[in-house]
């Protein structure tokens, strides 16, 4: 490239991309300069001085730190030269002397063992040998490097700081800590969560939290950035603490959507021992979330199911696979297409969902079958409907560009952690973010305009910032467009005035007006869009209200532009690809679709139903009544307590015939006639395609160990039991290479192309990169109209006399005095919470500002205790917001062995309200 900087080191020709210090250069060409406080993704810092080099540049001569120099053209730099490995042998050993260095200097190092007796009467508590990190102690590495002689000049001075093994998930040891500051600048300037920083104990710089003493009250989001990049042990994982990797796998987190690339590191015993994130990863760069990072160790759990069972008498009894494989075919074949259902794992994947999904067509004849967290089938026919594709139109890293960032009714930085983080950063940058949601969620902490809109009336508020952006003419509008188009426009929002807008939603008029004008003078901006406050019947107007925004404001088609809808499940949208959802064929075509039922009758010499099917919501209600008397469910990954499933005891228990595939044994499992166990993430090789459409391959980390068996292995199985044709597939590669001919979207992927990265679909050949951004370049030209918005603009109707929770959720809140108490060997965070409450409401309750009030659930449990503040700008709603340390306490003290698809988001719902009595000697909090 013509930009290029070209310069040498060590007499080696490098190239620099404009920007670049030399280490960065020197890292990209593949030369060594050791370094201990430079990390990709962050600003250099020059902590360590272990990068240090001697250049000449246009005659002059320095010895710096490579880390924080720009790279200069014709620069020569020299890393090892005897003067500057002098000069660097200085610093480590400087460092080293608040660091145990016994082991590091010692010439058997590499014979020692953890029981052996020290020869040089280390203390115990100082050995490499017994350090958590040892082997992948980046200091041990640079000591080795460098050759340190045998003995040091400077004494190693223990700081005798306490180890914190109190917060969840893993430990602090600051006495191993050589203080990079890597910790510290990821929290701050990757997480932008600043809840480590740089303290100072008798005049030495050290490291702790920002707020207090614990993680809990410094706002911590537990996602383990700071421990992947900790050079040293002074911040390691609890679990497997003192376990050692033997391989390492790149794989694909199965815990939501995002689709994070993870490292698994994986020990002798053949256990996935800890998951980091993958730097390299083009859909996380390197981060990770709390279940991502901490909860992937279910497949290593002792309770995990080994055998198949069929139910006989009553009693589940342990068989042969072959004979639970019998079981459900015979089974199956005594019900018509209208009595049977398959319910795929939401972290099943494609092969595993294209299986299912072909397997209820050919082999069941329904359409009665759905991914297990496609819930919101709503949203994805419309974005299918209008933009061909039910993923987001952006990649998510594009969201650093965006200048401003719309969030409707969603809580990202839980549900989708990872696809928040390029937000926090654009917010950083400057970029403007509007969040409109009743709930307090940790990005309302960014929010240039919160609007408390009354839930339920979302989309009509998109509709009335249309309305104003309209009005005052700050569209993007080619020049060419037609004036007609413009009149069909101004006629589609004329019923949504802003007055009547603000009114309806509960807002202020002019921040209404507020909020379009920032939306529509900040370009590129995204939306970003959830429907956890809005009710079914609104879903389409709400997608359809998005897209009509980003389409008026140019929104669609550029970097930094887009739509990314927030939705749950790790693979919901290749379930939709492949063809495993009711009105959905492979192709993530129209049931009706003339060329997709014609490709896949060729395809799989088969007829296709035609029936509308069921959803999986409809599913249960189904099961319930008695219209659904089979089904098949794989259960990896569903929580049976999730409420859009209602009563799934008593739909279980309904059906005369159920089989299922699990890794626990579970209230799924409880009413199961044939039990299968599960093979997990870390037993296979398949892909999964994310919320940005990448698809990407999960590879397999363990052996599996006992009657283990993938989705598409079952259901072949069962499908060649019953005698239906076109299941013999002998690999997972095999049901891919179906996928590409069944979606033309997948057609330009292979194995062979999947395992160097992933790719975004669609990728028609195998020339095809994939398409990061729907309608760019040319692709623009067939961006969709503008549609009709046909729906009344009045607020929803209260759905009980009973008043709605808000639930809200943040990480910090510094502004409110919180405790921290301690329960056997751990901490947990307690505060005062405060209940608001409208003043009719309050009234009707008996209740004043002040008072000590309780939320309690349908059911009679007790959701919340907190003080009442009479500032609820809408009657019938409740709002209560906790912090995200008691979903971190819980999930640490979770005995469930696979706790991630039970972590309680922030779901509306039901609730009474009833005056608590005041304990003695609380004082109550003013108003």
């Amino acid at each position: 490239m013509a930009d290029e900087i070209a310069f040498t080191i060590d007499g080696k020709s490098v190239t620099a991309k404009p920007g670049q210090t030399v280490l960065q250069a020197a890292i990209d060409a593949g030369v060594y300069i050791p370094y201990l406080c430079y990390f990709p993704e962050m600003k250099p810092y020059g902590a360590c001085r272990a990068c240090i080099v001697e250049t000449e540049s246009n005659g002059r001569k320095m010895t710096t730190a490579s880390c924080t120099l720009p790279a200069a053209a014709d620069m020569q730099v020299t890393s090892n030269s005897e003067e500057v490995i002098g000069l660097r042998q200085g610093i480590i050993e400087m460092l080293m002397s608040e660091h145990p260095h016994g082991c590091l200097t010692c010439h058997r190092i590499e014979l020692c063992g953890p029981q052996d007796i020290c020869q040089r009467h280390v203390a115990v508590t100082d050995r490499c040998t017994i350090c958590p990190k040892n082997e992948r102690c980046e200091l041990k590495d640079t000591v080795r490097m460098l050759e340190l002689d045998l003995r040091t000049p400077l004494n190693y001075h223990r700081r005798n700081l306490p180890i914190h093994t109190d917060d969840p998930f893993y430990d602090r040891d600051y006495n191993l800590c050589i203080v990079c500051a890597r910790c510290v600048r990821v929290c701050e300037e990757v997480r932008f969560d600043t809840a480590l920083t740089l303290t100072s104990r008798s005049g030495v710089a050290l490291v702790g939290t920002s707020h207090g003493t614990s993680l809990l009250e410094s706002g911590c989001e537990f996602c383990g950035a700071c421990i992947d990049v900790c050079p040293t042990g002074a911040l390691v994982e609890r679990d497997y603490k003192w376990e050692k990797a033997k391989t390492q796998v790149s794989t694909i987190c199965t815990n939501c959507s995002v689709g994070c690339e993870m490292v698994a590191e994986v020990n002798r015993f053949d256990k996935v021992i800890r998951f980091r994130g993958d730097l390299a990863g083009e859909a996380n760069r390197g981060q990770a979330c709390f279940k991502g990072k901490f909860a992937y160790d279910y497949p290593n759990h002792k309770n995990r199911l080994k055998s198949s069972y069929v139910r006989e008498d009553g009693i589940l009894k342990k068989v042969e696979r072959s004979v639970a494989v019998s079981a459900i075919a015979e089974a199956l074949k005594k019900y018509s297409p209208s009595e049977v259902a398959v319910i795929a794992s939401p972290r099943g994947s494609n092969e595993d969902n294209y299986v299912a999904g072909k397997f209820a067509r050919v082999g069941l004849g329904t359409n009665n079958v759905d991914s297990g967290l496609n819930t919101v089938p709503e949203v994805f026919e419309t974005m299918r409907e209008r933009l061909g594709a039910t993923g987001s139109t952006n990649p998510i890293w594009d969201l650093e560009q965006s200048k401003c960032i719309v969030v409707i009714g969603g809580n990202p930085t839980e549900e989708q952690n990872v696809l928040a983080v390029p937000v926090k950063k654009a917010a950083r940058e400057g970029a403007r973010i509007i969040v409109i949601d009743s709930r307090e969620t940790a990005l309302t902490r960014y929010a240039t305009e919160w609007l408390k809109v009354l839930p339920g009336t979302e989309h009509i508020l998109a509709a009335g910032m249309a309305r104003v952006i309209e009005d005052e003419s700050l569209e993007d509008r080619d020049p060419g467009d037609d004036a007609k188009d413009e009149a069909e426009l101004k006629q589609a929002l004329w019923d949504f005035d802003p007055g009547k807008v603000a009114e309806v939603c509960g807002l202020d008029e002019n921040r209404v007006r507020q909020a379009a004008r920032i939306y529509a003078e900040n370009s590129p901006a995204a939306i970003l869009f959830g429907v956890d406050t809005i009710g079914k019947d609104r879903r389409i107007d709400l997608t359809n209200a998005v897209i009509n925004l980003a389409l008026q404001c140019g929104n669609i088609g550029h970097r930094g532009g887009g739509i990314f809808p927030l939705f749950d499940g790790a693979n919901t949208n290749g379930s939709w690809d492949v063809g495993c959802a009711p009105n959905s064929l492979p192709g993530n075509r129209p049931l009706g679709s003339v060329d997709a039922v014609s490709t896949l009758e060729q395809l799989w010499s088969a007829s296709i139903p035609s029936d509308p099917g069921a959803g999986v919501s409809e599913l249960f209600d189904r099961m319930r009544s008695g219209d659904i008397k089979a089904a098949v469910v794989m259960a990896d990954g569903l929580d049976a307590g999730d409420s859009n499933y209602g009563d799934v005891a008593h739909a279980l228990s309904s059906l005369d015939f159920l089989a299922v595939s699990a890794v626990f044994d579970t209230p799924w499992t409880a009413s199961a006639n044939v039990v299968v166990p599960a093979a997990t993430y870390a037993e296979q090789t398949s892909t999964v395609t994310n919320l940005e459409r990448r698809v990407q391959q999960v590879r397999q980390a363990a052996e599996r160990k006992n009657d283990e068996v993938a989705g598409w292995e079952l259901i072949s199985a069962v499908a060649k039991e019953m005698g239906v044709a076109g299941f013999d597939f002998e690999s997972p590669e095999a049901v891919f290479e179906e996928i590409r001919s069944a979606v033309p979207g997948y057609a330009g992927m292979t194995y062979e192309r999947l395992s160097s990265k992933g790719i975004q679909a669609p990728c028609t050949s195998d020339e095809d990169a994939g398409t990061p951004v729907l309608f760019e370049g040319e692709a623009h030209d067939n961006l969709p109209e503008f549609t009709d918005m046909e729906f009344e603009m009045k607020a929803p109707e209260r759905p009980s006399k009973d008043l709605v929770l808000l639930p809200g959720r943040v990480l910090h809140q510094p502004e409110r005095e919180m405790r921290v108490l301690r329960r056997g060997e751990m901490n947990y965070a307690e505060r005062d919470e405060t209940v608001h409450l409208n003043t009719a409401d309050a009234d009707d309750a008996g209740i004043k500002a002040g008072d000590r009030v309780r939320i309690i659930a349908d059911g009679g449990a007790e959701v919340i205790t907190g003080f009442a503040k009479l500032d609820m700008p809408h009657a019938g709603y409740v709002a209560a917001t906790e912090l995200f340390a008691n979903v971190a306490s819980e999930m640490q003290d979770s005995t469930d062995p696979d706790p991630s698809p039970s972590v309680p988001g922030l779901e509306l719902r039901s609730v009474t309200l009833v005056k608590a009595p005041v304990s003695s000697g609380t004082e109550v909090a003013a108003d």
